[in-house]
């Protein structure tokens, strides 16, 4: 029967009035029977004598598998296209060109075949050629002559080829032609290209034509791979030979689980640090902030060689200077031909809920985090102010050191409180650091800055309401006032800062200072030690003692050169001492490594010392370099040996040289140029001989027989303290020290005897 096909849609009717005999088009329903495919229409055109189309009959249904897989050459409809196609791309027959497109168009999608005209399909059949000749991403677009629907053929290297690279390209498709995702196919075999056909639904003919060169370029770009936009990513920074061989390095060098959460150029940034870190002893870091995301996030990224990065030892640093860590991922890179490094990636968000500028803190932050890292700062809550008050880690560090040396000198204020009162009053922490900079920075020091500093930094206080506060801030105020000298801005050998900090402090300038209070005092601050030298005169010795005590180490110093100015009353030089303690023993290495640790902190006390002490050259007194003098010329110190450096003389004489002091060897009695004490008698057992000697010749053994004594000193471990212990038979019946004084009528001789070891022993007793 003849249709008249009159109930078509009229752009559908014009269509197949064209004079053609067949039309095979495809509906837009599904077949509910065999098979969920989009159902096949066949048209055979019925013409009158004039050759018009009066109508024609219909074929609904769909075609058996056999027609997808018969050769397209044994399908008369499809054949001619097809050879029509070669015939017009193939450069000749029996050509390697007819073999590849006849290979092409029989694996060519067949309903594709069936509906596309002649001409479409030798173009499209020419462009995949070319495609997999050069084998690259390409675009092949057909529109249904109906406009219903748009067919697209997508072809991309196989290796690239996965569910979710399908996904992104049909959704990209699908919105660039205004429509949706019908149905897809794929077709991956043995060619170098992967095929993806999609059928995109339109609701119709589209307001304007999508760009095809425009639409491929995206496809091209979604569908490099990450390895891909790293190589781009890399070249765009580094031309040349540099950037192709840092690609090369970095080609397989990331994980995974990095290439999925990062940005093939963010992982270019740190290809490139990664490179520039390339020695075990180096340090990467990368301070960020994620687009869009909130002024208070930050991402800290920390590169690690050899091995993950202690998380015990990165997060409190990462604490203490101000961050609240949310999160840390750890990836492990293997460079081609380097070992590996691990990045750790922290997800973090200021502690105290600021907003924070990252270009204007990175580098700060990146510095201090630095200088902790290699132990030259050290890691505690005062690290806050290089985010909250704006200073660099150098500069804060003068502030730990202020509240160091006033736990020394007996402040009634905990470390932890007055930290926690410069991290509430971060621009009075700042104003102090400028007020001593004003006084003391080489390069800008000068009165009226440091007049009017110190007049801002008053100001600021009056509004502190705190009463405790402001007690702290203005016993900082008073150290900044009482300093003299400072090494600060000396530089070290790598022309960095160095990893301590000296400040010598007049100390009848401090306030609440324990009486009596010395001259002068030199305080050495770093994260290995801290020390302190005494001296009640500008002509003063006295040894240099490895302490112990930590928590009151000078209260011990002090004591120790209140003795020796007694002693030395009757000598040109008044009394002086200094110690040290070490703040981080070695947990391995046994005593052959704590002993080399006390070494080092006795050097760095010695050198501290000197760096802020003048020299006399030619006759002619020289201040130290980059040293701003609040004092007059005082080029006179000396280290003489003590409890736990007996043996360091030498080592203090060999620094001494190495800074030209003009005392040279003389600077530290008792080593090889100089006097040895022992060898020659010069102790309290060649005193106590001398002692015997005069007791035997009256004809009394004070070793066997008792004996009265009297004295001055204690039993912390001095010359009096250790003749008391070298006979049993001493009956001790009075001393005095600059503390106490001692009576005891009738000792007893042993009993006194064991108490004045105890004594001894406990290394703190006076």
């Amino acid at each position: 029967m003849i249709d008249t096909m009159g109930d078509l849609e009229p752009r559908i009717l014009a269509n197949l009035k064209t004079p053609r005999l067949i039309n095979i088009i495809k509906p837009m329903e599904r077949s509910v029977v065999h098979r969920p495919a989009q159902l096949d229409y066949v048209s055979v055109q019925v013409f009158d004598e004039n050759g018009a189309v009066i109508g024609g009959r219909r074929f609904v249904g769909l075609f058996t598998s056999t027609v997808y897989t018969t050769s397209a050459n044994r399908i008369p409809v499809v054949r001619r296209k097809v050879t029509e196609a070669v015939d017009a791309a193939a450069q000749g027959r029996g050509s390697h060109d007819e073999k590849a497109l006849t290979h092409i168009l029989e694996t060519y999608p067949r309903d594709e075949l069936f509906q596309i005209s002649p001409p479409e399909l030798t173009s499209i059949a020419a462009g995949i050629l070319n495609v997999q000749e050069r084998v690259r991403t390409a675009l092949f677009v057909r529109k249904d002559r109906f406009e219903r629907f748009v067919s697209a053929l997508i072809f991309v290297p196989r290796d690239r080829y996965d569910t979710t690279l399908r996904l992104k390209m049909a959704e990209l498709i699908a919105k660039a032609y205004g429509g949706e995702v019908m149905s897809f196919a794929t077709h991956i075999a043995d060619d170098p290209l992967a095929r993806v056909h999609l059928v995109i639904k339109t609701s119709g003919p589209a307001q304007a034509e999508p760009n095809v060169a425009e639409i491929e370029a995206a496809l091209i770009e979604i569908s490099r791979s990450w390895a891909d936009k790293l190589e781009s990513a890399i070249l765009a920074k580094h031309q040349g030979s540099r950037g192709r061989n840092l690609a090369k390095t970095f080609a397989n060098a990331f994980p995974a689980a990095y290439r999925e959460a990062t940005s093939a150029e963010d992982a270019a940034f740190d290809a490139v640090l990664i490179n520039a870190y390339a020695s075990p002893n180096g340090l990467a870091q990368s301070l960020s902030r994620p687009v869009g995301a909130a002024e208070t996030a930050v991402h800290f990224k920390l590169f690690h060689r050899g091995g993950p990065a202690p998380l015990s030892d990165v997060m409190p640093m990462l604490e203490d200077a101000g961050l609240r860590i949310l999160s840390e991922t750890p990836s492990k890179v293997c460079p081609e031909g380097a070992d590996p490094v691990w990045i750790h990636d922290f997800e973090a968000e200021t502690a105290n809920g600021c907003s924070i500028d990252i270009a204007d803190v990175r580098d700060r932050f990146h510095d201090g985090f630095a200088a902790i890292w290699h132990g030259k700062a050290e890691s505690d809550s005062l690290n806050l102010l290089i985010l909250g008050a704006g200073l660099t880690w150098r500069q804060a560090s003068l502030l730990p050191a202020f509240s160091r040396y006033l736990c020394q000198a007996g402040a009634n204020f905990s470390i932890e409180y007055m930290e926690d009162t410069l991290n509430g009053n971060p621009k009075i922490a700042a104003l102090i650091a400028t007020y001593f900079e004003a006084r003391f920075d080489p390069a800008h020091a000068n009165e009226i800055a440091a007049a009017a500093a110190r007049q801002g930094l008053l100001a600021a206080l009056d509004n502190v309401s705190s009463l405790d506060e402001d007690r702290i801030l203005r016993r900082f105020l008073n150290l900044a006032d009482a300093a003299l000298r400072t090494n600060f801005w000396q530089k070290a050998a790598d022309r960095g800062p160095k990893d301590y900090l000296s400040i010598k402090f007049d100390s009848t300038k401090i306030d609440d200072l324990p009486l009596p209070r010395p001259m002068a005092e030199i305080f050495v601050y770093s994260p290995r030690m801290e020390g302190v030298h005494l001296r009640g005169g500008k002509v003063a010795r006295g040894g240099i003692r490895w302490s112990d005590r930590r928590e009151d180490f000078r209260t011990e110093i002090l004591g120790l050169m209140k003795a020796q100015m007694v002693k030395n009353t009757v000598i040109v030089q008044v009394g002086a001492k200094g110690g040290f303690v070490v703040k981080q023993p070695p947990k391995e290495g046994g005593r052959e490594a704590f002993q080399a640790e006390g070494v080092e902190c006795y050097k760095t006390l010695i050198r501290g010392m000197l760096d802020v002490t003048d020299n006399i050259v030619n006759d002619t007194v020289m201040p130290p370099p980059e040293v701003v003098r609040a004092d007059g010329d005082d080029p006179y110190i000396v280290a003489a040996a003590d409890k736990g450096t007996a043996t360091f003389s030498d080592i203090a004489n060999g620094i001494s040289n190495d800074y030209g002091f003009w005392l040279e060897d003389a600077f530290a009695s008792g080593g090889s140029a100089g006097y040895d004490h022992k060898k020659m008698g010069i102790t309290a057992r060649g005193a106590w001989e001398s002692v015997k000697r005069m007791f035997l010749e009256l004809g009394k053994d004070i070793q066997t027989e008792p004996f009265t004594a009297a004295g001055c000193g204690d039993m912390s471990g001095d010359v009096f303290g250790n003749g008391m212990l070298l006979s049993k038979q001493t009956k001790l019946i009075a001393a005095f020290n600059h503390m106490h004084i001692f009576i005891d009528p009738n000792p007893d001789p042993a009993i006194t005897h064991a108490e004045r070891q105890r004594l001894f022993d406990m290394g703190r007793s006076q």
